[in-house]
């Protein structure tokens, strides 16, 4: 078997339903602070891993995701990113 490409795993995502997909890299450690998108977003993890949680839930919890993993986040949804030591590639589809 085959692994899977950057062209692949932005497909998969196109899949989804999807129209607007790109591959994206963060470095280690990196950090996103509370923040929103307009609509709803998927990321693919394909290299790393993120650490996830959001602030204005009734009872916010960091969650992990790694290699395979999806996370979809509602627009509007406030959320936090915390980059993993090795830093973490994703396909985002908007």
């Amino acid at each position: 078997m085959s692994q899977k490409t950057r062209t692949d795993y932005e497909a998969e995502v196109r899949s989804w339903g999807f129209s607007h997909v790109f591959t994206w890299t963060d470095g280690p450690n990196a950090h996103y602070q509370p923040h929103v998108h307009a609509g709803l977003t998927t990321h693919l993890i394909t290299a790393g891993q993120l650490t996830i949680t959001y602030p204005k839930d009734p009872k916010p919890e960091k969650k992990t995701y790694t290699v395979g993993d999806r996370i979809d986040v509602d627009a509007g949804r406030v959320h936090e990113v915390w980059i993993g030591n090795e830093g973490c590639t994703y396909v985002i589809g908007e």
